[in-house]
């Protein structure tokens, strides 16, 4: 099979915005007073200590091949609560370092992308015809984007089900805890049903429509 540009670019975009990701909650967590990450070598952008071999690169790999929709993860940085000054506070606040991070990563990406696509002289082609320099930092922007978005589902394990538990009054937290275990499954029907693509689309049709008017 071949293997195009795009798909490579988009692979390797998808590995960095993850490690991003994972480095920011324990960036947050250190500033906060947890330095379990920073002692676990886990605050550095060497990939290795990073890397999940399956979430990582296998099934990244895979979805491009394949066209299918892609998981991808890192090993989740560890994180110790009891640590924290302000547990339920803090943890909020590193919850929302990950998908904030992909969010920033992705606006500066898309302003880029823009500058360079309003640099050119005359365009009328596909995205797969956009020269590097116009499609490396949009792909860079839409895996980001699709990152941050997909997290901020309020469905365990993500980030978004991790910021409702912050915020939950304490008496209804029994009630969420019986549905935790269930939301890989969830993640699994939303993903298989098309559910996923259809909350995910309207955003990459915004963010093209911003690079590429």
């Amino acid at each position: 099979m071949n293997i195009d540009h795009l798909t490579v670019i988009y692979f390797v975009a998808l590995v960095v915005a993850v490690i991003l990701h994972e480095i920011a909650h324990g960036v947050v967590a250190l500033w906060f007073g947890d330095d379990t990450a920073k002692r676990a070598g886990r605050l550095t952008l060497n990939p290795v200590p990073h890397i999940d071999p399956f979430g990582s690169i296998i099934l990244p790999a895979m979805g491009a091949l394949t066209g299918v929709p892609v998981f991808a993860w890192a090993k989740p940085v560890p994180v110790n609560p009891a640590r924290l000054r302000h547990q339920r506070r803090d943890m909020l606040y590193v919850s929302l370092a990950g998908p904030g991070t992909n969010f920033a990563l992705a606006f500066v990406a898309a302003l880029v992308a823009r500058w360079q696509f309003d640099s050119l002289r005359f365009f009328e082609g596909t995205i797969e015809q956009l020269p590097l320099r116009v499609s490396i930092p949009l792909l860079f922007a839409a895996v980001n984007l699709l990152l941050g978005v997909f997290n901020f589902l309020p469905i365990p394990p993500l980030d978004g089900a991790s910021m409702i538990e912050r915020i939950l009054p304490r008496d209804q937290l029994a009630g969420w805890y019986k549905f935790r275990p269930y939301g890989m499954l969830v993640l699994l029907l939303i993903l298989f049903t098309g559910t996923l693509g259809r909350i995910i689309t309207p955003f990459l049709e915004h963010l093209y429509r911003f690079v590429l008017r």
